[in-house]
């Protein structure tokens, strides 16, 4: 110590704070934080703005989720999978005009490519043991970019007991806690749910279509798809093995395409022959069927939504086909 320097120089120490002080703020702290969370949720839910957890933090993936929890399907014997094609084109009330004793479950998410649909449908036949039909409603969208996207787009446990135990729901809105989207999803999604001239909309057919019923149009909207992935068709061929090895009929329909866009992005028609071409090898050495329903059948170009998506009319008349083309009745027989 200096000359001078006496110890009331010295700035006086404040106060330590111990240990155990500072573990009773943070858990009071989180316990404000989970309150005001779950006061938030009880608002948003009040007023029918409550978006589902986000499993995939993709909204329309995950209120799908929520309603198969909701409005589960009792032992569906015909599975509908793939994008956004299978879930808005097939009415199942048309299909059971066909086959009294068909039980469809529209399995179909939006947004998928073929691998994402191959981890979605091994999850559901893993857990629907009476599905004897799959039918997978693609376009040529569907089979592009698989390598570079993840197969799983949600967590299969975590779903799985979501949808199928009945666990309690809330707690996945803190373990897939993403403050952001909720509230940005908050916005639109009772639109959504309630408004059948939403371009988007997430309203449900009991087996889980999801119609389009809107009267506007969005133009073309698509452009040029991406190059075909030799890696969605390497997952179209596990699936077909798998349902043909468990003796499960499995058909491919390719939907219908708006005209004006195939004419815009394959003037000469080569894509769709090589898409063509690339499913009838992929299925090739199983029993799994393909039908290019684009081909044979289309709507009138109202009957499009943009190029690839059809509204509910349309796909009405489309589902008759499929029910038809298939021979459904086959499938009232016993399970």
């Amino acid at each position: 110590m200096k000359a001078g320097d006496s110890f009331k120089d010295k700035p006086a120490a404040g106060p330590e704070r111990s240990p155990r002080g500072y573990a009773i703020g943070m858990f009071g702290g989180l316990v404000v934080s989970m309150a005001v969370f779950a006061t938030l949720l009880l608002g948003l839910g009040r007023t029918g703005h409550l978006p589902p957890p986000a499993f995939s933090n993709s909204i329309c993936v995950d209120e799908k989720l929520a309603f198969m929890r909701d409005h589960p399907v009792a032992d569906p014997n015909l599975l509908i999978v793939g994008s956004s094609v299978a879930w808005r084109h097939v009415d199942s009330s048309t299909l059971s005009e066909h086959a009294p004793g068909v039980r469809p479950l529209n399995g179909a998410f939006c947004g998928l490519h073929a691998n994402q649909t191959l981890y979605v449908a091994n999850w559901l036949l893993d857990r629907e043991p009476g599905i004897r039909d799959v039918v997978m409603v693609v376009d040529p969208i569907d089979f592009s970019e698989c390598a570079v996207n993840r197969d799983a787009i949600f967590n299969r446990e975590d779903a799985d007991r979501y949808v199928y135990a009945d666990t309690w729901p809330w707690q996945y809105y803190m373990r897939y806690f993403a403050p952001g989207s909720l509230l940005r999803n908050a916005a639109s999604i009772k639109t959504k749910r309630t408004d059948p001239q939403s371009m988007d909309p997430l309203r449900f057919t009991p087996s889980g279509a999801g119609p389009l019923t809107t009267s506007k149009s969005r133009g073309l909207f698509y452009g040029a798809p991406p190059p075909l992935d030799p890696v969605c068709f390497a997952s179209l061929k596990q699936l077909a093995t798998r349902l043909d090895q468990e003796g499960r009929r499995f058909t491919v329909v390719s939907t219908p395409l708006h005209p004006a866009w195939k004419a815009q992005v394959d003037p000469d028609g080569t894509l769709l022959k090589s898409f063509d071409s690339h499913l009838l090898e992929a299925l090739s050495g199983t029993d799994g069927q393909y039908w290019n329903v684009d081909r044979e059948w289309a709507p009138s170009e109202d009957g499009f939504v943009d190029a690839i998506h059809m509204r509910w009319p349309a796909a009405k008349e489309f589902s008759e086909n499929l029910g038809r083309r298939l021979r459904w009745p086959t499938l009232a027989g016993p399970s």
